[in-house]
C-alpha cells in the first residue's frame, strides 16, 4: 500500500507517492496559480493528483491515505485552516473541499510541520530522540518535536519560531510585530540586507556578481561572495549569523533538542552557513560545558520531506 503526500506552497504544489519502505517513489509539480478560491485551489489539487496517479497506473485502491502540508495554521481533527495568510484563508473547512476529489482518506498538517515529521523520521533527525527544524525561505518556519510528538499546541498553532522577538523596538516584521527573527535572518532578510550592501558598496564582489543592479542580489550571491572574501558580503553575512545564532540558542536553551535541523532554501549552502553559526551558538547556549550538546545540521531530504511528511504525518509513525 502507498501515501501521497502533497505540498502546497505558495509557487508550487509538489506531489509524491511514498511507499511502505518511506521511499518517495513518484514525484510531479504544478504551479500554484494564486490568487484562487480555496474551492477552486481544492479542484485543481484534487484533479491534477488523480490525473497523476492514473498516468503512473496506481490504482486508488492501492492507496492507503494521503495527506497535505499547508502554508498555515491547520486543525488536524476539522480539517479547517484556521489562518494562512499567503492562500488568503482565515477559518476555511479546506479539508472537506479536498476530500471531495479522494476516494481514499485526506489530512492535513502545516507544511514546516510536516516538512520536520520527514525529516525526523527519514532525514537528518532519524533516530533522534528530539528534534527543532527551522526553514529558512522567505520567512522562518519551524517545528518542535519531542520524543517522538510534535509540539502541536492546543490549537495547533505552535512552532512559529520565527516570531520570537530578538530585538526589541526593532524592524517591522509581516506579523505585525517588531523585531522577529524572521525580519532579521530570514532568506528574505539576507536578500535584503545584501542588496542595500551592494548598493552602498558599487566597487564590491557582492556589486559585481549582481551586475551592478543591487535588486538582483539574492542570498546565494552573499554566501557566494563572503567565501570569495569580499568584505561587504562578509558584514552582511556575519549580522545575518549573528541574529540566527540567538534564535537558535533561544531554542535549545528552551528544549534542549538532540538535533538542530535547518531546512529551507538556505541550508543549501551547507558548512558555509553551518560552521560560523555553530561557532557563533556555542558560548549562548547554556549547557555549553555538558559532555554532549545538541548538533547543528541541514536538513537532508530537500524537497521530499514536505511530501513524506505529509503523507506520514496522520500515523504517527516512528
Amino acid at each position: 500500500m502507498y501515501r501521497l503526500g502533497i505540498d502546497l506552497g505558495g509557487t508550487n504544489i509538489a506531489l509524491g507517492l511514498v511507499d511502505e519502505t518511506r521511499n518517495v517513489i513518484l514525484k510531479d509539480s504544478m504551479p500554484t496559480c494564486l490568487p484562487q478560491s480555496p474551492e477552486m485551489l481544492a479542484g485543481r489539487i484534487g484533479e491534477f493528483a488523480m490525473k497523476t496517479l492514473e498516468k503512473a497506473g496506481i490504482s486508488s485502491d492501492e492507496i492507503e491515505a494521503g495527506g497535505i502540508g499547508i502554508p498555515g495554521t491547520v486543525d488536524p481533527e476539522s480539517g479547517v485552516v484556521e489562518y494562512a495568510n499567503n492562500l488568503g484563508m482565515i477559518h476555511v473547512p479546506f479539508l472537506k473541499m479536498l476530500q471531495e476529489y479522494f476516494p481514499f482518506p485526506m489530512f492535513g498538517s502545516n507544511d514546516a510541520k510536516a516538512a520536520a515529521w520527514g525529516e525526523y523520521l527519514a532525514g537528518a533527525g532519524r533516530g533522534a530522540s528530539s528534534m527543532v527544524m527551522e526553514t529558512l525561505g522567505t520567512g522562518i518556519g519551524g517545528a518542535m518535536i519531542v520524543e517522538g510528538k510534535m509540539i502541536d499546541g492546543f490549537q495547533y498553532g505552535a512552532g512559529e519560531i520565527g516570531h520570537m522577538v530578538i530585538r526589541r523596538n526593532g524592524k517591522t516584521c509581516t506579523c505585525g510585530r517588531r523585531g522577529c527573527l524572521e525580519a532579521y535572518a530570514s532568506a528574505a532578510a539576507l536578500s535584503a540586507s545584501g542588496r542595500q550592501a551592494a548598493k552602498k558598496n558599487p566597487g564590491s564582489l557582492l556589486a559585481v556578481k549582481c551586475g551592478g543592479r543591487p535588486e538582483r542580489v539574492d542570498g546565494k550571491m552573499v554566501f557566494e561572495a563572503a567565501g570569495e572574501g569580499d568584505e561587504a558580503a562578509e558584514r552582511v553575512l556575519s549580522g545575518f549569523i549573528g541574529y540566527l545564532a540567538e534564535g537558535t540558542a533561544n531554542l535549545i536553551n528552551i528544549l534542549q533538542p538532540e538535533v538542530f535541523c535547518i531546512g529551507g532554501g538556505l541550508s543549501g549552502a551547507g558548512e558555509a552557513l553551518l560552521a560560523p553559526l555553530r561557532e557563533a551558538v556555542k558560548p549562548l547556549i547554556y549547557s555549553r560545558e555538558a559532555e554532549k550538546t545538541t548538533r547543528i545540521v541541514c536538513a537532508s531530504l530537500g524537497n521530499d520531506a514536505g511530501i513524506l511528511g505529509a503523507a506520514l504525518y496522520q500515523r504517527g509513525v516512528k
